[in-house]
C-alpha cells in the first residue's frame, strides 16, 4: 500500500474519533514510520518473533500536572509494515489501524495494557 493511502486510512480513523477525544489531541503528533528500530523493539523487551503496531511516547493525561504542559508534543507511532505484514485484505489493514489508534490513544488518556486487554483492546 502507498504511504498516502496508509495515511488516509489513519486520518479517517482519527475522525472518527467523538469529538471530546479528538479536541484532547491537541498536542499529540501522530506519525506514520515503516517499521519500530531494532533499537526500539529491545528497548519495549518485545520478543523476537513479535513486532509494534504502534506506540505511545509522552506523559498520559492521567500524570501530568496542572501547570507542567509538556514542551514536546506527545507522539504516537503507528508502523506500516507490520500492520501490512500481518492483515491480508485492505479491509483488515483499516481495522487494524483504527484498532492500533484507539490503543495508543488509550494509553495518551492514562489506561495501561490490562485495562485495555480487560476492555477488549489488547
Amino acid at each position: 500500500m502507498q504511504r498516502y493511502e496508509f495515511e488516509s486510512l489513519v486520518n479517517e480513523a482519527v475522525k472518527e474519533l467523538p469529538k471530546e477525544f479528538r479536541e484532547k489531541l491537541t498536542n499529540v503528533a501522530i506519525v506514520i514510520e515503516d517499521h519500530p528500530s531494532e533499537e526500539l523493539l529491545e528497548r519495549m523487551e518485545v520478543p523476537e518473533d513479535e513486532t509494534l503496531f504502534g506506540l505511545y511516547e509522552g506523559v498520559p493525561l492521567t500524570e501530568r500536572g496542572h501547570f507542567n504542559e509538556p514542551l514536546y508534543p506527545d507522539r504516537i507511532l503507528i508502523f506500516q509494515g507490520p500492520i501490512e505484514e500481518e492483515c491480508d485484505t485492505p479491509e483488515e489493514i483499516r481495522e487494524e489501524v483504527r484498532i492500533t489508534l484507539l490503543h495508543e490513544i488509550a494509553h495518551f488518556f492514562g489506561f495501561d495494557d490490562d485495562e485495555l486487554e480487560e476492555r477488549g483492546y489488547q
